[in-house]
């Protein structure tokens, strides 16, 4: 338990990472790409598009999907290191996907091919649809490994993909799946994340200290402002401002956290990464 908590009179850390639904701050970006995922994933469209800059919360906005999906979304495999070659792909996939045992000879791509056909047929068939979820998919266009992917897609039953694709990344994903029109137009949902502006991200952060049990102010509106013009409106930096602000805010027994304190603790990170 942090060393903070009680000095604070808190429950929990305020800005640990968490992906349930008390921890979710639903901001209109947010919000409008949430109700986007949950259309295309509950409708088994074939793909998605989720982009956005780093920190802002695309890889907890599926884990909140993924955490509140009915039976029906399985399985569910989520992909956070997808730099692998075409057939290394395909062979983790199926595996990821349950697939049977690999035939000789083994981890060749038309084996794999069989291997996620027949399981994603089997799945279709008990009244499950797959989830696939590539992280950094921005990454993937310079081995190929994109089209293959798309090539997913012709899996179908009834007409319908048995699979959804969901391919996250940041904001160079956009132009990459626009070089691939084939794989493009597949693209049923495109949902983009931004920073926070000010007032969200005082917002957030308000939500963020009453989720964990605060009664009372802690951030002043300055570093509040602070916060959030240091921090960029990212939330993985707010994060780590507010988390580090809590911690030396006890060590110096501060009645509250001003613009100051946030300044001197961004100013620490700083230095820290200049002399690493």
């Amino acid at each position: 338990m942090a060393m903070y908590l009680n000095y604070w009179q808190l429950a929990s850390k305020p800005f640990e990472p968490g992906t349930d639904r008390t921890n979710f701050f639903p901001c209109e970006s947010h919000e409008a790409a949430r109700l986007k995922l949950r259309y295309a994933i509950e409708n088994r469209r074939g793909a998605v598009l989720l982009a956005g800059p780093a920190g802002v919360g695309k890889t907890t906005l599926l884990q909140l999907f993924a955490n509140e999906a009915t039976a029906e979304f399985r399985p569910y495999v989520h992909i956070v290191f997808p730099q692998m070659s075409s057939r290394e792909l395909l062979a983790y996939l199926a595996e990821q996907l349950g697939a049977p045992p690999a035939d000789s000879p083994r981890y060749t791509i038309e084996e794999s091919v069989r291997r996620l056909e027949t399981t994603l047929r089997h799945n279709n068939e008990n009244g499950r649809h797959a989830v696939v979820v590539i992280d950094e998919s921005h990454l993937l266009e310079d081995c190929g490994a994109l089209e293959t992917l798309r090539l997913l897609l012709n899996f179908e039953a009834g007409g319908s993909p048995m699979l959804t694709l969901v391919l996250i990344g940041q904001m160079n994903l956009i132009s990459a799946i626009g070089r691939l029109p084939a794989l493009e137009e597949r693209i049923a949902v495109k949902a983009l994340l931004r920073s926070f502006t000010l007032a969200e991200t005082a917002a957030y952060v308000r939500h963020r200290l009453t989720a964990a049990g605060a009664t009372r102010e802690i951030f002043t509106p300055d570093a509040l402002e602070a916060l959030h013009y240091l921090g960029h409106g990212v939330a993985r930096q707010i994060n780590r401002l507010g988390d580090l602000a809590l911690l030396v805010g006890y060590a110096d027994e501060l009645p509250r956290l001003t613009g100051k304190q946030i300044e001197a603790v961004c100013e620490e990170l700083v230095t820290i990464a200049i002399q690493d």
